[in-house]
């Protein structure tokens, strides 16, 4: 029975691409500027080979002379660099229309068309940081009831909400407002609920944020895997990014933790088909706070799991890490950054010290799968099966 996990490490970049330039993300290496800090440590991610991609820019004494897996970087072939666009990708599906962006805020008629359906007014409207959106107006908010709205360098609208003044459900109502108001043209990736506790200064957000993705806009692996009869298991915030679209089963989870010990259960299921887990902590928590250290603890933390997770693995088992943009906290920039992705790959037989290069789409992991599991469908990207089995 066939069995592939494939776990995303959100924002884990290894290096600018060649256009990074359009994007304002010049000399951005996730992995590179948190592997200088002195709390990082991935031996287990060494072994299989992780710091001998090419190029990876990280300290030689991470390279491994003989690793024990499939290594290699892969570049994005859509216009952007969130985790709606990468994810799609990595399921086969190229955006070549980049998703509306808003570094002056939203338009006035889409703000005044939220207000009327929701009956609450609105607050910010423009590009800001999460946690600080919350200090400079949490305050106003909790005074008068309005909605903090606010957006990213990324395809988001976001409404951040006190519990006390608007309860997690009508915060989620009030997403799914703004989701079918948001289409055509202002068809943003995703709607996010921001929830908040606590007395002014001291606000925190809260463990119940909740993604409204659009729906993709033409078919991924996990629809093909799907209508071919087998499982698409989801961990974390994947059936968000689908829209629940193609996954047979999913759970959401509250950190990286959580999302690992979930991805571990399944594994000692039987299924037939692919496990698809987002650890979105490295990205959320600590890449766009620029928070070098956490991020670097968050990794080691990863990396501690791997044994784990190597244990579980069946003789016909699939390993895939890899990651969908960067968001590198070593920068002055809180946002995400255009960066190539790595990907290793292990398993019984999967060839060791194999160095791929670099491979031209993420789609080419929805290839490779789809070519393992003998799903035949027509997808982006070109399978590297034969390039990674043994025999």
């Amino acid at each position: 029975m066939k069995r592939i996990f494939i776990i995303v490490l959100d924002s884990v970049g290894v290096g600018e691409m060649p256009d990074s330039a359009l994007y304002g993300d010049e000399g951005s290496n996730t992995l590179k500027s948190v592997s200088k800090d002195a709390l990082f440590a991935m031996p287990n991610m060494k072994r299989l080979g992780l710091f001998n991609i090419d190029g990876i820019g990280v300290d030689e004494k991470w390279k491994e002379e003989v690793p024990q897996g499939t290594f290699l970087k892969l570049q994005e072939a859509s216009k952007g660099k969130d985790t709606t666009t990468g994810h799609w990708e990595i399921a086969g599906l190229i955006s070549r229309q980049p998703m509306p962006v808003y570094p002056e805020g939203f338009p006035e008629e889409v703000i005044r068309e939220f207000e009327r359906q929701t009956g609450r007014g609105t607050l910010c409207n423009k590009p800001y940081s999460g946690t600080d959106v919350i200090r400079d107006y949490g305050r106003e908010h909790m005074e008068t009831g309005r909605l903090i709205v606010y957006t990213s360098a990324d395809s988001v609208f976001q409404i951040a909400a006190h519990e006390k003044v608007v309860p997690v459900e009508e915060l989620y109502h009030d997403c799914e407002i703004a989701r079918k108001i948001l289409t055509g043209k202002h068809s943003v990736g995703r709607v996010i609920a921001r929830p908040f506790e606590g007395e002014y200064p001291d606000f925190r957000r809260t463990s119940r944020r909740h993604d409204f993705s659009l729906h993709p806009t033409g078919k991924t692996m996990l629809d093909a895997v799907k209508e071919a009869g087998m499982d698409v298991l989801a961990v974390g915030k994947i059936i968000d990014i689908f829209a629940g679209d193609g996954i047979t089963e999913y759970v959401r989870t509250a950190c990286n933790r959580e999302g690992i010990e979930k991805t571990l259960e399944y594994m000692k299921k039987d299924f037939h088909g692919i496990c698809f887990t987002n650890l979105v902590d490295f990205d959320m928590v600590y890449g766009h706070r620029n928070d070098v250290a956490g991020y670097a603890g968050a990794l080691r933390e990863f990396d501690a799991y791997l044994p784990q997770i190597l244990e579980q693995l069946r003789e016909e088992d699939i390993l895939m890490i890899t990651a969908d943009h960067g968001c590198d906290p070593g920068t002055p920039s809180t946002d995400h950054s255009r960066e190539y992705v790595p990907l290793v790959i292990t398993g019984e037989n999967i060839k060791k010290n194999n160095n791929l290069g670099i491979r031209k789409t993420f789609a080419d992991i929805a290839a490779t799968v789809l070519d393992y599991l003998d799903v035949r469908c027509s997808i982006e990207g070109t399978s590297m099966l034969e390039d990674i089995l043994l025999h």
